[in-house]
């Protein structure tokens, strides 16, 4: 069965949760012009399809890597497993991947990192593509819920380094959810 019962309840309340944390002057990625006028993300509707069971197949004897990232900062990430779903009856895969340092820290040592692009990147979504945040499954069973994947800060203010999406995380497909580009 998988990790977390998936629910609009849910997803609405972390959409709550993000535009809180980015209204918020010590937490919010904006620059100080976008923050005066922030209200809020701009969000696709909350849809269940894009909550999609996968199947976690854990890496095994992955080499640490350097990602790249939009500056000069090179984190150490490990390929943790890859995610295995089918959505509009095709299949498709994406890795996820641990943080090296940010394991380390409290809180974060069950930490995996999801990025991701799909067709709406430059279009309807940031471009570099987009995030999400989950656990290390205690099964072979994850939810991927597309409806809380968020844009890099650096999609937000240019003062940020954020990892690139690596080529095999490129998605043929729209995912029509989660938060959409900020400027226009």
């Amino acid at each position: 069965m998988a990790q977390e019962k998936w629910s609009i309840k849910l997803a609405k309340n972390y959409q709550k949760t993000l535009n809180k944390q980015y209204a918020n002057s010590r937490e919010s990625p904006l620059a100080e012009k976008d923050l005066k006028e922030f209200k809020g993300l701009d969000f696709y509707p909350i849809e269940q399809k894009y909550a999609v069971e996968a199947t976690f197949i854990k890496a095994v004897n992955e080499q640490s890597f350097k990602m790249k990232t939009t500056g000069t900062r090179t984190p150490d990430y490990i390929k943790y497993g890859e995610l295995h779903f089918t959505l509009d009856q095709t299949n498709y895969k994406l890795n996820v991947y641990q943080n090296i340092d940010l394991i380390k820290k409290a809180g974060f040592e069950d930490y995996l990192f999801l990025p991701f692009s799909d067709l709406t990147c430059g279009k309807e979504s940031y471009i570099g593509g987009r995030y999400i945040d989950i656990r290390i499954p205690k099964d072979t069973t994850v939810v991927i819920d597309f409806n809380k994947a968020y844009n890099p800060y650096c999609a937000y203010n240019h003062k940020y380094s954020c990892p690139i999406v690596p080529l095999e995380n490129d998605l043929d497909v729209a995912i029509l959810a989660g938060v959409k580009k900020f400027h226009d």
